[in-house]
């Protein structure tokens, strides 16, 4: 229909059932994850590694994608820490165990500063504060906070829907 002489707005892309566009990374990070969590715990970290770069060369190659990155570091307690470019973190801690993090809220970091950069110099984990990644047989799940490693430094509580403190706390009791 023309209203006024100025057609409308093209409609969503048919292919596109929900009118939502999923990155192209994130099946693939997803089958990562699954993947990662059928492998005995001491391969993980390494088949995990694989595979990220795997999707950052998946990705790149595809000609509109906005870039897939992810940086791996490793944990001042020898985990792997693998950081994406927003804000979201996957740590397999020394045990095999995999962590859903935040990149920022969910370590104790320290950075080198220069007159001109700022680069991450140690990330400690902070897992009572992270969920964990469970392996199921329909889909990936989390669960947390789960029972951190042991020697994990005691979890630091910010407010939320278990500390009475909380505002989001009101009216549960």
């Amino acid at each position: 229909m023309i209203w006024h002489g100025i057609p409308p707005p093209p409609g969503p892309d048919p292919q596109l059932q929900s009118g939502i566009s999923v990155p192209p990374g994130e099946k693939p990070l997803s089958d990562a994850i699954r993947q990662t969590l059928a492998a005995p715990p001491q391969a993980r970290a390494a088949l995990f590694e694989r595979l990220v770069r795997e999707i950052e060369l998946l990705v790149a190659a595809l000609p509109d994608g906005r870039p897939w990155t992810c940086t791996v570091y490793t944990g001042t307690d020898g985990s792997h820490i693998f950081r994406g470019g927003v804000g979201h973190s996957l740590v397999i801690d020394p045990a095999g165990r995999l962590w859903r993090a935040r990149s920022y809220e969910d370590f104790l970091t320290t950075y080198t500063l220069t007159p001109t950069t700022c680069v991450i110099a140690s990330l400690t984990p902070l897992y009572a504060q992270m969920r964990e990644y469970l392996p199921q047989t329909d889909a990936i799940s989390t669960q947390g906070p789960s029972s951190p490693p042991p020697g994990s430094p005691p979890p630091v509580r910010r407010g939320n829907a278990t500390d009475p403190a909380s505002p989001w706390a009101r009216g549960r009791r």
